[in-house]
């Protein structure tokens, strides 16, 4: 099946193009030995990356801000594994965080070859939850800023997916219309239902492989966007 009369796709960056995952780890590694953190990388993972997850859900939801998720997460994450942690040392990782994040560049499985395939035929732009200060570094340092006429981040659209509005501006910059659109992102509420409410088509990229029954078509490799587009 493929999608007809699409002229503009829309990505999603972490966990879609970019390897949040990976490039977190690498960070964390790196932060930890600067301040001393006595904490096996993975150990840690495995109690955060369920609190951050939360805490971005919130995040969306306008219930925490920036800066209580940034420190929030971390926060949290150091009391449920009963290690004790001065707010200022979590100050200071949560700022080392932002600031080493992007210099890791790893992205996701067949992501080049994918943009490389698409960029001849369409239009190709990025709409993003992300922070704004890190996610053109992100895109730059893993040289793929190329592919892309636009990038709009929910900072600068004032409000986050799934909210109508970030789709809308999105589209405006692009001059292009929900129905010559396609969204694909890896968060079904802030992507594909995000998307659906403002008229576009949309790809679910299914990250963490759970093959669940969907009402948009799922992908659980990038390269499989060729059966769509």
């Amino acid at each position: 099946m493929k999608f007809n009369n699409i002229k503009h796709v829309y990505f999603d960056l972490d966990h879609t193009l970019w390897d949040f995952d990976k490039n977190s780890a690498l960070t964390f590694e790196v932060i930890f030995k600067e301040e001393n953190i006595g904490l096996e990388t993975q150990d840690f993972l495995n109690t955060y990356i369920p609190i951050n997850m939360e805490y971005w859900a919130k995040y969306r939801n306008n219930l925490v801000s920036k800066e209580s998720l940034r420190v929030g997460r971390l926060r949290d994450s150091f009391k449920a594994l009963k290690i004790q942690v001065s707010d200022e040392v979590i100050d200071n990782l949560s700022n080392r965080y932002i600031s080493v994040l992007p210099s890791f560049n790893h992205l996701l499985q067949d992501t080049k070859e994918t943009l490389k395939y698409l960029r001849p035929n369409y239009k190709l732009h990025i709409i993003t939850n992300g922070f704004e200060e890190i996610q053109h570094n992100k895109m730059q340092n893993s040289q793929i800023s190329e592919y892309f006429d636009t990038i709009t981040t929910s900072e600068e659209a004032g409000v986050k997916k799934p909210h109508l509005q970030i789709f809308n501006i999105a589209l405006l910059k692009a001059n292009a219309t929900p129905e010559n659109s396609i969204m694909i992102g890896d968060s079904y509420e802030a992507d594909i239902e995000g998307a659906k409410n403002a008229g576009l088509q949309a790809v679910f990229f299914d990250y963490y492989d759970k093959k669940e029954i969907m009402q948009v078509p799922q992908i659980q490799k990038l390269k499989d966007l060729r059966m769509y587009l």
